[in-house]
């Protein structure tokens, strides 16, 4: 089995509604309407474009299973999506995990076993705080054989 490790920090903002049915997106940006209803954390550390090489080469194979943790300091819930030869991780400012299996640039895994709406709600509201730091561990793992 090969493993590779991500870690993301951002923060929580008032307007983090985690509503939308399909996707799950962190950004780099430092400011959230009330719009963004699938944008969990804000002011994150790395986009999609600043993962690591080793990491994308992994997640770039169709076997890959792709786990992303999402924790504030007491509270936290996992998501498990899948990798695919289509992922070229090249936007500079979001990460988005997608339900679907539509791809872009922002896309980081498909086939995911929750959107935003589907979040322990307990963590959302630990998320609409703009003093709370997210740590987001990702981690992609590919079966050998």
């Amino acid at each position: 089995m090969v493993a590779v490790v991500e870690q993301v920090i951002a923060k929580g903002h008032p307007n983090i509604r985690a509503t939308h049915p399909s996707t799950i997106e962190i950004t780099k940006d430092e400011w959230l309407t009330p719009r963004g209803d699938c944008i969990i954390g804000i002011s994150a550390n790395k986009a999609v474009a600043d993962l690591s090489e080793e990491f994308k080469v992994v997640a770039r194979n169709s076997a890959a299973n792709i786990i992303v943790r999402i924790e504030t300091d007491d509270i936290s819930d996992v998501i498990i999506g899948r990798g695919d030869s289509r992922l070229n991780f090249t936007d500079n400012k979001s990460i988005v995990i997608r339900r679907s299996d539509y791809v872009c640039g922002r896309t980081l895994m498909i086939k995911a076993n929750k959107a935003a709406r589907d979040l322990d709600r307990r963590l959302i509201e630990r998320l609409r705080d703009p003093n709370q730091l997210i740590v987001i561990t990702i981690t992609v793992v590919l079966p050998l054989g």
